[in-house]
This record gives structure tokens, sequence and C-alpha cells, in this order.
């Protein structure tokens, strides 16, 4: 029972894990022992992540260099993760992208960015990585989703469609891969704070005011705040638990106003 929630020896790769949620989690999974491959855009944040991460825990890990809707460079990165550590445990699908306008202001374009990055990132990475996880005997694959995988909003359409996806997306892998001992489920963030959300304010005044007003817990989350799930959703404390979306978000999601 004690290791139940140990990581050491085993290896994550974190798609978007150089900041935000991504990062947080990336530094969950890494307190636990786990190795850990960030896929980014940003070589310059990545290196600053994998250099912090080395230095706080102790783990091996490396930066990625990775446009998560091209199936090259994804099919490329599992490569090399595989070629660095020899194994593939843990895919955390963060890589995530937003444009805030009313559905029918929308561009063709905007619309395949959007879904490209949120949602066709997330099948690209657990595809690639599938093959090694099935040779290893099993493993973990952990999809951010959000509050829009649940609710909708004015402003959120091509965001709130693509995370809707992502839940979907898991538990048609959780049926499939079940037997092959892959645990896949969601994690749906609250308002956290972040790049992302700091945007989000800035273009909604009310929006701070209006979260804090229905969250019970007071506070918009913190991207730490994420790491205690993912731990537990990467780890054998979780191996009877797939196909599951967990709300972490202080509360937003039952509460009434």
């Amino acid at each position: 029972m004690k290791d139940l929630f140990n990581l050491k020896g085993k290896v994550a790769v974190v798609t978007g894990g150089n900041g935000g949620i991504g990062l947080g989690i990336a530094r969950g999974l890494a307190s636990a022992g786990a190795d850990i491959a960030i896929a980014a855009r940003n070589e310059a944040k990545t290196a600053e992540a994998v250099k912090g991460l080395q230095n706080e825990f102790g783990v091996k890990a490396i930066g990625v260099k990775v446009d998560v809707k091209e199936e090259k460079q994804v099919q490329d990165m599992a490569k090399k993760v595989l070629d660095t550590f020899g194994r593939i445990d843990i895919l955390v699908n963060n890589a995530g992208t937003n444009i805030r306008k009313l559905p029918q202001e929308y561009t063709v374009d905007e619309w395949e960015e959007v879904l490209d990055v949120n949602l066709r990132g997330a099948f690209l990475f657990s595809r690639a990585v599938y093959p090694a996880m099935k040779a290893a005997g099993g493993g973990k694959i952990i999809n951010i989703g959000s509050m829009t995988s649940i609710f909708g909003a004015a402003k959120v359409m091509l965001y709130s469609a693509s995370k809707g996806g992502i839940v979907q997306l898991g538990r048609c892998q959780a049926n499939a891969w079940a037997r092959d001992n892959i645990q896949v489920n969601a994690i749906l963030p609250g308002f956290i704070n972040t790049d992302l959300t700091r945007k989000a304010r800035k273009d909604m005044p009310e929006l701070e005011e209006r979260v804090n007003m229905r969250t019970p817990a007071d506070r918009w989350g913190e991207p730490d705040d994420l790491a205690g799930t993912a731990v537990f959703l990467a780890s054998r404390a979780s191996d009877f638990v797939t196909g599951v979306a967990l709300p972490v978000d202080g509360g937003f999601s039952v509460a009434m106003l």
C-alpha cells in the first residue's frame, strides 16, 4: 500500500508542460519520482521548465520541440522519448489553445486551429504512445478537459467543442484499451490562474468576480492544485479507475449560483 502513489521508474510525457496547468502537473509527477518529457513549441520556456524539474526533484527530464497538430512531429517525439528513456508509462494530453468570439464570428481556419491543437493533438499523441504502453503491459493517459467540457458559454464555442470531445475521446480509449491495462481518464480543471485565464479576465472584466461568487472554495485554483489528482491518475492507486472525467474546480461544478 505504501507504494500506491510512487512513480519512480516511470516516464511521463506532458504536452504543453512548460507552463500553467501542464507544468503544475509535471511538477506533481516529478515529485512522485517520474522522469519527465515535456512536449511544447517554445524551446526557451521548455528548457527553463526542464531545468527546474531536474533541480527541484532530482529526476531526469528532457524537452522536445513539437507541434501537437503535426503527425510526423508527434511520432518523432515518441521515438525520441523511447530512445532516451526506454519506455513511456504516462501521457498527459494538456496542450491547448483558445479563440474567444461569438459563434457567428469564427472562421473555418479558426475552427481548424482550435480543434487541431486541442483534440487532434490528443488523438495523435495517444495513438503514438499506445504501442509502447501495450508492450510494457500497461499505462496511464490523462486528458485535460475543462469546465467547458460540461458547460457552454457564448464566446468559447470552439474551445467547448474540443474539450467536450476530449472527454468522449477518453471514454472510447478507455473502453478500447482496458484489455491492454491502459487506463484513460480526464481532469476537468476549474478556473485556474494561468496565462490563458489571465487573458480571459482581461477580455471579460466581470469573470473573476463571477467565478469567485460561484466557487465554494472562494478562490481561483493554482496549477499545483492539479498535481495530486494527476499523481493519483498516473499511479497504481487508480488501476481500477478508467473513463472518468474528474472536476478539480473548488466546487464550481456543483454550486447552484
